[in-house]
């Protein structure tokens, strides 16, 4: 089966205060294995980049904050497609570029997982795509209710991937994932 990578807005922004306390430091290493991985293998890596036109967004086009992590930082032959909202589908050609090259499986790394990780594997899951999401090569920060409770990292990251695992993508760790791909 075809595979595709998503690499979902690894930017400069999330290094920004604002966001408060982060989960899994770790994150961006297993992200650049599983990148690394699909370079050697020449397989098709897309990386999705968050953009806004609002001056006081983190994620202003002329921001640093809107630049790629360096340990991401995309090859000359792969594809960058910019969004302005959660999912990567929405106001993109992405579904109809992964459906043209015959992209059956699609495997998501990024951040946050609450928000853009999340809202893209929901979408791809509903698409009709073979749908893979790496636990920990995607991070999230604490959150706050409407109530004024606020929820740690670690819980906030573990119930999203509660709610995509088997319902609308598979849910695995790096490691067992690359194990996978070397058997």
């Amino acid at each position: 089966m075809k595979k595709a990578l998503l690499v979902i807005d690894v930017q400069m922004a999330f290094e920004d205060k604002k966001w408060g306390t982060r989960n899994n430091p770790d994150a961006e290493e297993n992200i650049a294995r599983i990148l690394e991985y699909f370079r050697s293998e020449g397989e098709t890596v897309i990386h999705i980049q968050h953009v806004s036109s609002h001056p006081d967004s983190r994620f202003y086009i002329e921001k640093e904050g809107v630049e790629f992590k360096e340990i991401v930082t995309p090859l000359a032959h792969e594809s960058v497609i910019q969004k302005t909202v959660n999912s990567a589908f929405i106001g993109t050609n992405l579904e109809n570029r992964l459906k043209e090259t015959n992209i059956e499986h699609v495997v998501l790394v990024g951040l946050t997982t609450p928000h853009c990780v999340s809202t893209t594997t929901r979408m791809s899951g509903n698409l009709g795509f073979h749908t893979t999401l790496i636990a920990d090569a995607t991070a999230a920060f604490e959150l706050t209710d409407y109530r004024g409770i606020t929820y740690g990292a670690d819980l906030v990251h573990n119930l999203t991937l509660a709610t995509l695992h088997e319902e609308f993508a598979r849910v695995i760790r790096t490691e067992d994932w690359l194990r996978e791909q070397r058997e």
